[in-house]
């Protein structure tokens, strides 16, 4: 028999899904699962292969086959299913006598996503009761392949976690970690969203000191033993900073060399994934296989520059690698940090931007009394300045990082002004 997996509409019988949804959309990705499409069209055929290429579908091994519901259907007569079937079918056959006669020939346990130019609730509600998982309006885009395939293997009622985002700076010296740490102080705090800071940068990570942690041991001891990264192990690594952020902290020591492999972090990463909901990967200024696959396959990228030749150099190499490698993405977002230095000549934002094709999220000044001392202090900038701007900017970042709205701030009594003022001196 096919397996239910899920219903794209309510019990109420509404519409049938179509085919839109915002590139922003957050979606996790698809375990090690095999994947066979039956297609009708060419133009259904090269959304499929297209979807395959998405971030989120790495993992999944597709095969796409050309004569759809009867192609399906010989197939299997004598070869086992693989876990999902993607099946198009031709309006003019019988596509409720054709998933009968697939039944047949399944394996218990093998879901179907069907793609149709039929749009019509009773049919919906019979492919349903035959135990499809999907159905989908031709003609589909990759992102719906994606979507559909992904949905499969995540809880429809279940809130969506493992959300990752990069942050790598264009250049080195640019305050890329800081402005990482600072964000995800937001996340967790301002939003109350459970996060964890990743500090990739093994031989010079900052971040326990910025967030005044001395963990015994931290990130490299799970990439170093990948075979016991599970989430019992992870979570004895973790150093715990608030009551909603915590830090898998870099050894920041040069007793031996870091020298990964292309998927070093991959069983960290999904670890992190399936008990955290955002994961902050403070990424390194480096080029190698590892960091260039961290960033592809995050959910969401803030590249930070400062206003010179060099990082808008970077910084549009940067831009226009990962636009290109995540077609079904948002473009990644990026700020500019240290604006504003005495007697240094600066691009200003509107030529960064011209350049970039795209308007910085925040530009934040340099203010290198209020950062020293943060840094020196093992502070946050929202602890030693709550009102300043900066603190406000880096809400903000985390904001458009998670999707989320705006933060409720708790209601202060009459002495809240004196009060805050206090802290502040």
């Amino acid at each position: 028999m096919i397996s239910y997996a899920r219903q794209n509409q309510d019990e109420t019988g509404a519409e049938a899904p179509t085919s839109t949804a915002a590139s922003d959309e957050h979606i996790a990705p698809a375990p090690r699962v095999s994947v066979q499409a039956f297609c009708e069209s060419v133009e259904t055929a090269a959304a499929v292969q297209a979807a395959g290429e998405d971030r989120r579908l790495t993992k999944a091994h597709l095969k796409i086959q050309m004569g759809g519901m009867a192609a399906a259907i010989e197939a299997y007569r004598s070869a086992p299913t693989p876990n999902v079937i993607i099946l198009e079918t031709d309006p003019r056959s019988d596509v409720l006598a054709g998933l009968d006669q697939l039944a047949s020939v399944c394996d218990p346990g093998t879901r179907v996503i069907v793609i149709g130019k039929v749009n019509d609730v009773t049919l919906y509600r019979e492919l349903v009761r035959r135990g499809v998982s999907d159905y989908a309006i031709a003609p589909v885009a990759p992102i719906d392949v994606v979507r559909s395939i992904c949905n499969l293997f995540s809880a429809p009622e279940a809130k969506a976690v493992g959300r990752i985002i990069a942050v790598v700076g264009a250049k080195g010296g640019v305050g890329a970690s800081t402005i990482a740490h600072n964000v995800a102080w937001a996340i967790a705090r301002d939003l109350a969203l459970d996060s964890v800071v990743a500090d990739l940068d093994l031989a010079f990570g900052t971040a326990g000191l910025d967030y005044n942690q001395d963990p015994p041991q931290g990130i490299a001891e799970a990439v170093f033993a990948p075979d016991r990264v599970d989430t019992a192990f992870v979570d004895r690594l973790l150093s715990k900073c608030t009551d909603h952020l915590s830090l898998l902290a870099a050894p920041a020591t040069l007793d031996r060399v870091y020298d990964f492999g292309t998927d070093a972090f991959d069983s960290i990463f999904d670890t992190l994934r399936a008990t955290m909901p955002c994961i902050v990967l403070d990424v390194p200024h480096q080029w190698t296989g590892w960091t260039k696959r961290a960033l592809i396959n995050a959910d969401d990228i803030l590249i930070v520059a400062a206003p010179d030749l060099a990082n808008l150099r970077n910084t549009k190499n940067l831009y226009d690698l990962l636009r290109a490698a995540r077609p079904n993405d948002r473009p990644p977002l990026y700020c500019l940090n240290q604006v504003g230095v005495p007697k240094r000549p600066e691009i200003n934002a509107g030529e960064f931007a011209k350049a970039i094709e795209s308007q910085p999220i925040v530009t934040i000044p340099f203010d290198p009394q209020m950062f020293g001392a943060a840094a020196n202090n093992g502070q946050m900038i929202a602890e030693i300045a709550a009102s300043h701007k900066v603190t406000d900017m880096f809400l903000q970042i985390a904001q458009r990082l998670t999707g989320r709205g705006e933060a409720k701030k708790p209601k202060g009594g009459f002495l809240s002004p004196i009060l805050e003022k206090l802290r502040a001196k």
